[in-house]
C-alpha cells in the first residue's frame, strides 16, 4: 500500500504535533500542518492529501465543516476526519452534509487514531476494488442512473444534488441493486461506526427529499433498497 498522505487542520499546536507523531510513526506522511480555514481550503486543494484531520474550530472565521464543504467540491477522494471537543446529533448530521467520514472527540488518544485510520483506509480500498468491477452506468427503476466512475446521480439526464454523504450511501446502495442493505451495513459505510436510527433516518429524508422519493425503498424489519430499471 502506498504511504497515505495526511494534512492536519488543527489550531492548537501541541495537539497537531501529538497527532503528527503518532501518524508518523504508523507509517503515515503529514505533508502539512494548518490552523484556518482559509489556509486549509488552499492547502489540501493544492496538495489533495489522501486524508484530512479537521478542527472544527479553527483561528479564522471560515470554522472546519465550512472548510470541508469548499474541499470536497474539489477533492472528492480526500477523506476528512473531524476533530472536536463535543459531540451531538446536530454536529453529526453537520458533519455529514459537510463530507467526513468520521470524527474524534477530543482528549483523543494513540488506539483511537490508528483505528479511525485504519477504518476508514481499508474502506477506501474495498470501494476502489468494487468501482474497477461495476458497468459505467447502472440503470435504477424511475429513470435513474448512477454513473459509478463520477459518482453523479440522474434523473431523465438532469443531475440530483446531494451532498458527500448521500453519495456515499447512494453508491454503496447501487453496488447491490435489489438487495436490502442493513442499517448496521449502512452506518459502518458511510458514518465508519454505527450511529443511532435518527442520524440515518435524516440522512434518508435529505435523499427522498432530493428525489421526490421515488429511488430509495424502506425494506421493512431489514433495510433499505435502491431497484434496477428491470425490477
Amino acid at each position: 500500500m502506498n504511504t497515505l498522505k495526511i494534512i492536519i487542520v488543527e489550531d492548537e499546536l501541541i495537539a497537531a504535533e501529538f497527532l503528527k507523531v503518532i501518524l508518523e510513526e504508523s507509517g503515515a506522511e503529514v505533508i502539512d500542518i494548518v490552523d484556518s480555514g482559509k489556509e486549509a481550503i488552499e492547502v489540501c486543494i493544492k496538495k489533495d492529501p489522501d486524508v484530512i484531520f479537521m478542527d472544527v474550530m479553527l483561528s479564522d472565521h471560515i470554522s472546519g465543516c465550512e472548510a470541508a464543504v469548499a474541499i470536497s467540491r474539489k477533492n472528492t477522494h480526500s477523506k476528512i476526519i473531524f476533530l472536536t471537543a463535543y459531540i451531538d446529533e446536530e454536529m453529526i448530521d453537520y458533519a455529514a452534509d459537510s463530507g467526513a467520514v468520521s470524527y474524534l472527540t477530543k482528549p483523543y488518544n494513540k488506539s483511537q487514531i490508528l483505528a479511525t485510520l485504519k477504518l476508514i483506509t481499508t474502506r477506501k480500498e474495498s470501494s476502489e476494488i468494487i468501482t474497477e468491477e461495476r458497468p459505467e452506468k447502472i440503470y435504477l427503476k424511475n429513470n435513474y442512473v448512477y454513473l459509478t466512475k463520477q459518482n453523479r446521480l440522474l434523473k431523465n439526464a438532469r443531475e440530483i444534488e446531494l451532498g458527500p454523504i448521500a453519495i456515499k450511501l447512494i453508491e454503496l446502495l447501487c453496488t447491490q441493486v435489489d438487495v436490502s442493505i442493513s442499517n448496521t451495513q449502512i452506518s459502518m459505510h458511510v458514518w465508519g461506526k454505527e450511529v443511532n436510527g435518527k442520524t440515518l433516518r435524516s440522512l434518508m429524508f435529505r435523499i427522498r427529499t432530493a428525489t421526490d422519493g421515488e429511488l430509495v425503498k424502506n425494506v421493512s424489519g431489514t433495510g433499505y433498497m435502491i431497484q434496477s430499471a428491470e425490477t
